[in-house]
């Protein structure tokens, strides 16, 4: 079942950054789902079967120099590899578009790695209808 997200899904997340490469604790992620739900151009979804949560979609609507309409950002992304195959992703994908929607966005981006264990998943983001248009860069300060 698709539900918004709130504090006490902290401990249920932890897997699911880690399946993204971030591993976290349960008070880091309590303390940062407080962070992200205070703003209210943020918005978190969950899939929960029998309890349980088995993905997450976590995005941001955003605005750019570029262009006059706002945008989603999809900022998390997991479903736990027991759960993969079963169309929860799609379903993520789908709340996040019709949120955007609601939110006048007309687009959704998303960053993934370019690495080749992200080529599978990249696949995926096609199935959804993205395009691959650019390559991110980074730097910490």
């Amino acid at each position: 079942m698709l539900r918004e997200a709130n504090t006490r899904d902290a401990d249920a997340l932890v897997p699911l950054m880690k399946t993204l490469g971030y591993p976290t604790t349960a008070e880091k992620m309590r303390t940062r789902m407080e962070r992200i739900f205070s703003k209210e151009e943020y918005q978190t979804f969950v899939w929960e079967e029998n309890e349980k949560l088995s993905g997450m979609i976590g995005m941001r609507l955003s605005y750019a120099y570029h262009t006059d309409e706002p945008h989603v950002r999809v900022i998390a992304f997991a479903v736990n590899e027991d759960s993969q195959g079963k169309g929860i992703g799609g379903k993520l994908m789908k709340a996040a578009e019709q949120w955007g929607k609601a939110n006048d966005a007309t687009t959704v981006m998303l960053n993934s790695g370019n690495r080749k264990e992200r080529e599978a998943t990249h696949e995926i983001y096609r199935h959804y209808g993205f395009e691959g248009t650019a390559t991110g860069f980074y730097k910490h300060i």
